[in-house]
C-alpha cells in the first residue's frame, strides 16, 4: 500500500517534455551524460538523471522515474502516454494498447472531459495553458486535416481547447504572454513568417513562462522538440535539445515565485538513448520547490501526476 504523502498546498507550474526517460550510465548513448546542463547540475548536486541514479533527492529538487508501460505490452507511445499523464487514467489499458503519436479517437472524450486542465477549471482555480498556437490552426477544420495529423489531436492542445484555454496566439507570443512550443520563437519567424514576433532566448522564454505562472494556480506548458530530437537518433541533436531545456529551466527558476512548485514530466522514454527511438525506460519526473520531496514520493507512474497536482492546488 502506498503511504500517505502530505505535501504543502500551493500553485503549480507543470512543464511537459515529450519523450524523455531515465537511461543508462553510458555517455556513448545517453545525451544526459554529454550535455552541458548547469541548471540541472545545480539542482541535483551534479548528479545526472539516469535509471541507476534515481530517485534523486537534494535540498533543491527531486527526480523520480515514472512507469510508462502501465502493465500494457509494447513500446510506450505519445498518444496514450499523454492521455495518462493528463488524466490520471491508464489510457493504454483503456485503449487496449500503446498508441501514438496522436490521441486515439476513442480516448479524445476522456482527455477533453477529464484532463487536469478541465478539472482545475471546473474547480474554479486560476488556470493557464501557456503555449501559443497560430490562429489559423483553430480556424482550420482539424477533423479534415490530412491523415488526421492536425496538431490539435495531440493531448495538450486537445485538453486545452476543451477546457477553453487554447487562447494564446500571435499577439500574446509577441507580448511575451505566451511561449512557443519550441521554447524560442525561431519556428514562428522562419516557418510562419511572423516577423513581428521577437527573437528570444530560451532563458527569456522561461522568464515569460514564470511570469504567466505567477498569476495562476495551475499553469501548463508543453514542449515536443525533445521527442523529435530523439527520433533523429543523433547525439548532437539530442544534446542541443537538452541544453535548450536546461537554459529554459534557468529562466523559469530565475523568475518563478517561491510559492510555486515546478513539475517537469514526460510521457515515455526516447531522447535518453540515441540508439533506440522510443524505449521501455521510466519517464522523467523532476520536481523543484517547497515540498518537492514529499510531492515526488507520491509519483510512481504516469497516472500519478495529474491527481498529485490536483491535490496540491486544491482542485
Amino acid at each position: 500500500m502506498r503511504r500517505a504523502v502530505h505535501a504543502p498546498a500551493g500553485p503549480v507550474l507543470f512543464v511537459f517534455v515529450d519523450g524523455v526517460g531515465l537511461g543508462e550510465d553510458d555517455p556513448a548513448v545517453n545525451p544526459f551524460l554529454k550535455a552541458q546542463l548547469p541548471t540541472l547540475d545545480a539542482l541535483l548536486d551534479g548528479r545526472r538523471p539516469t535509471a541507476s541514479a534515481a530517485p534523486i533527492h537534494t535540498a533543491e529538487a527531486s527526480v523520480v522515474g515514472l512507469d510508462a508501460r502501465l502493465g500494457v505490452d509494447g513500446l510506450p507511445q505519445s498518444g496514450t502516454g499523454q492521455a495518462a499523464l493528463l488524466t490520471g487514467e491508464n489510457a493504454p489499458r483503456l485503449f487496449g494498447r500503446h498508441f501514438g503519436p496522436w490521441t486515439p479517437t476513442a480516448l479524445r472524450p476522456l482527455v477533453a472531459e477529464r484532463s487536469i486542465l478541465a478539472r482545475a477549471v471546473a474547480a474554479g482555480v486560476r488556470v493557464a495553458f501557456a503555449n501559443a498556437y497560430p490562429e489559423e490552426v483553430l480556424e482550420a477544420d482539424d477533423v479534415a486535416a490530412p491523415r488526421g495529423r492536425s496538431p490539435l489531436r495531440a493531448g495538450p492542445p486537445l485538453a486545452a481547447r476543451a477546457a477553453g484555454l487554447l487562447t494564446r496566439h500571435t499577439d500574446a507570443l509577441a507580448r511575451g504572454d505566451a511561449v512557443a512550443s519550441e521554447i524560442t520563437n525561431d519556428g514562428w519567424r522562419e516557418h510562419l513568417g511572423r516577423l513581428a514576433v521577437p527573437v528570444i532566448t530560451a532563458e527569456n522564454a522561461g522568464r515569460n513562462l514564470a511570469r504567466i505562472a505567477g498569476g495562476h494556480d495551475l499553469t501548463f506548458f508543453a514542449h515536443y522538440a525533445t521527442d523529435t530530437a530523439g527520433h533523429r537518433r543523433d547525439m548532437a541533436d539530442a544534446v542541443a535539445a537538452l541544453e535548450r531545456v536546461d537554459r529554459f529551466l534557468a529562466g523559469i527558476l530565475d523568475a518563478l515565485p517561491d510559492d510555486r512548485l515546478l513539475v517537469v514530466a514526460s510521457d515515455h522514454g526516447n531522447l535518453e538513448d540515441i540508439r533506440a527511438g522510443h524505449t521501455m525506460n521510466p519517464a522523467l519526473a523532476l520536481v523543484v520547490g517547497r515540498g518537492h520531496a514529499e510531492f515526488a514520493a507520491s509519483l510512481r507512474s504516469l497516472t500519478d501526476v495529474a491527481p498529485a497536482i490536483l491535490e496540491r492546488i486544491g482542485a
